[in-house]
């Protein structure tokens, strides 16, 4: 096997959650979903190869990144996991669970598609220079209100969040800059070139057994919401929820009302993390 060793972030103890950022992206990015579950269940959030601290210094294909995820699973002894998947992350979950069936108990999908396509209009240079200025400052000084204003609000932000709060900006301040940075070009090359092929596996969404969970804003312009409704409406045993103004970093947006929407997902759907056993209806999950 092709694989290479990930540098992942582990937390808690319990049923394990694999937990799988998207591009640019590093494990940290999903802290809001892991630092949450990790209460109760093991949370792992793997660099992907290329991301964050799992350096690479060839070019590889997406393929490679699910024998590095397999590779993973096998190290640390664990049978079978939930897989939450965001952005990029979410389609690498879908391939995972039609690769490893017996061993992905659930997916949590957020903002993702088998069959991804955008609305995102043309970038122009007046987007280029809001977006550095808004950044620099934001990372400076997280969620300050003049930049969220002057800046933030006329820069790319506004394609990625539709609630402009210091919450979300904090968030892209702490996590989005840094994993921005430790990008690789060999990362960014082998994404580039799956889109190129027109990536759809839509027709083998019917091969996935297991209850998926599957999240999308409203007004996202990256993955759109009725991508995401589609890949939904493939899966055999799914659920779809949709947030109104809320775009493809709806997560930062409103990371509360999510938690409890996943939290209320698990509750109905024990088998996904089944060393709980099944409550009576209307038993809450402390």
């Amino acid at each position: 096997m092709n694989h290479q060793p990930l540098h992942v972030y582990i937390q808690g103890r319990g049923f394990p959650i694999l937990a799988l950022h998207g591009h640019p992206g590093s494990g940290r990015n999903v802290s809001v979903f892991t630092d949450h579950l990790s209460k109760r269940f093991q949370t792992l959030a793997p660099d992907l190869r290329g991301y964050g601290k799992s350096h690479c210094n060839e070019d590889f294909n997406m393929h490679d990144h699910l024998e590095d995820l397999e590779a993973l699973l096998d190290s640390l002894e664990i049978e079978k996991c939930l897989v939450v998947g965001w952005s990029l992350g979410g389609i690498l979950a879908m391939e995972l669970a039609l690769r490893l069936p017996e061993r992905v108990t659930g997916l949590i999908l957020v903002a993702t598609s088998a069959k991804p396509w955008g609305s995102h209009p043309p970038i122009s240079w007046q987007d280029n220079v809001y977006t550095g200025v808004a950044g620099i400052l934001n990372y400076i000084k997280p969620g300050w209100f003049w930049n969220i204003e002057t800046f933030g609000k006329r820069s790319l932000f506004r394609y990625l969040i539709q609630q402009h709060t210091p919450t979300a900006y904090s968030y892209i301040a702490k996590e989005a800059v840094p994993a921005y940075l430790q990008t690789s070009n060999y990362a960014t090359r082998a994404l580039y070139s799956a889109i190129k092929t027109g990536y759809n596996r839509l027709p083998d969404l019917e091969k996935i057994p297991c209850p998926s969970l599957v999240l999308a804003g409203d007004e996202d312009r990256h993955i759109t919401a009725a991508s995401s409704l589609e890949t939904a409406k493939h899966l055999k045993n799914s659920q779809w929820q949709s947030y109104p103004n809320t775009a493809h970093l709806f997560p930062w947006e409103i990371p509360q009302q999510l938690l409890g929407d996943i939290d209320h997902w698990l509750e109905a759907h024990p088998e996904v993390i089944f060393d709980i056993p099944p409550r009576p209806k209307g038993a809450r999950i402390p």
